[in-house]
């Protein structure tokens, strides 16, 4: 396995970070921020970027996509995790469409995809209902009458469900909480009656929502996948969003080190750029080997997605184990060597540690993928 990028997926990293430099820079984390902007992110930004081909670019080409690969969108994930762009990429491309590609529901496809692609339509994935992260964890229920389904429970921590247009949920049609078995998905009107959306910001400033479902009725052609089967499909969705979140990861960590070896040859103590202390020097060594460990699991974890490769569970847990610790480490370390103004909010340097905070708990920390790992290992 070549862990490199061709000719292309360079040029079209090369022009996403030139892209998001220019239009997307760190700055405007601290202005959305400030101004509570009702949306936390630019929809007109967002459309340029799916006119790029950047919403689309893993839908096939028959749903008004690029067709492209994986890797493609992990170059470009990368870039956008440098500025921590807020644009939602995290629910609308890695979770909401990856749901519907892999959700066997042609009509739905039809009806939604296109439109992503166009950035005139954004998803949201509400799964969770626990505090600490627990796939199946699930109690709302989707009860079937009818040939329809009415849904009733409470969603928690729905990334930019308040600004979705649909929702994909997963209830239970069978069985009990943390069971495998007996999830279904559901694609959902955000307007529909009885969907209530409350907004709540995050640490970073990102945008999550609480959704309550009140005897919200459903046709049967809202499913994706089979019925009762779907906790398969959900961790195959959180799979693909966790190697992808580890690739926006990778970018932020890397930025926050650039960063740190920039201010460290030019800060100067005793007439002497502070670089040249051997004590920081160690520092800064551990976190190059520990970036360049990630690189090559995050390249591996995209090729493996193209080249389909069946253990994409356990390179999925690998990855957002690895880029948890990284990115915390980068973060942390990077303030502590900005010294005093590393922890003001006036440095830049700060939004990239709680950025890491809040991503290392998205879809399982360090602690739960290496549990899991062990456990798809047969520990």
């Amino acid at each position: 396995m070549a862990l490199i990028l061709d000719e292309d997926q360079q040029m079209i990293k090369e022009t996403a970070r030139e892209f998001v430099q220019e239009n997307s820079p760190i700055t405007r984390v601290r202005e959305l921020r400030d101004s509570n902007d009702a949306d936390g992110f630019s929809r007109a930004l967002w459309k340029e970027m799916a006119e790029l081909g950047w919403a689309g670019i893993v839908i096939p080409e028959e749903y008004g996509g690029q067709g492209l690969g994986w890797m493609e969108l992990g170059v470009i994930l990368e870039e956008c995790g440098r500025t921590l762009v807020p644009e939602p990429f995290v629910s609308t491309v890695l979770l909401g469409s990856t749901a519907l590609l892999l959700g066997e529901n042609e009509t739905a496809k039809k009806d939604l995809l296109p439109a992503v692609c166009r950035g005139e339509r954004l998803l949201a994935f509400a799964f969770q209902e626990t505090a600490h992260f627990h796939p199946f964890a699930i109690e709302t229920r989707a009860e079937a009458s009818g040939g329809r389904y009415k849904l009733n429970g409470k969603k928690v921590f729905v990334l930019d469900g308040h600004v979705a247009d649909s929702l994909i949920v997963a209830a239970r049609t069978a069985g009990k909480s943390g069971e495998r078995d007996g999830i279904t998905l559901f694609v959902v009107d955000a307007k529909a009656a009885g969907v209530s959306i409350e907004r709540a910001n995050m640490l970073d400033s990102r945008n999550a929502a609480e959704v309550t479902l009140k005897n919200v009725e459903l046709e049967a052609s809202a499913v994706l996948g089979q019925p009762g089967q779907g906790g398969e499909l959900l961790e195959a969705v959180l799979d693909r969003a966790a190697i992808g979140l580890s690739a926006l990861m990778l970018g932020g960590a890397l930025e926050a080190f650039d960063r740190t070896i920039a201010y460290l040859k030019e800060r100067k103590q005793f007439n002497v750029p502070i670089g040249s202390f051997q004590a920081l020097k160690h520092r800064a060594s551990r976190m190059f080997c520990a970036l360049e460990f990630s690189k090559s699991i995050v390249l591996g974890s995209l090729t493996a997605l193209d080249a389909g490769d069946t253990n994409i569970a356990k390179l999925a847990s690998t990855a957002k184990a690895q880029l948890d610790e990284t990115f915390a480490l980068a973060a942390k370390e990077a303030v502590q060597m900005h010294g005093g103004i590393g922890v003001t909010d006036e440095c830049d340097i700060g939004f990239y540690l709680k950025r890491a905070k809040v991503a290392g708990k998205t879809f399982g920390d360090a602690s739960y993928h290496r549990e899991r790992f062990a456990r798809l290992e047969g520990y």
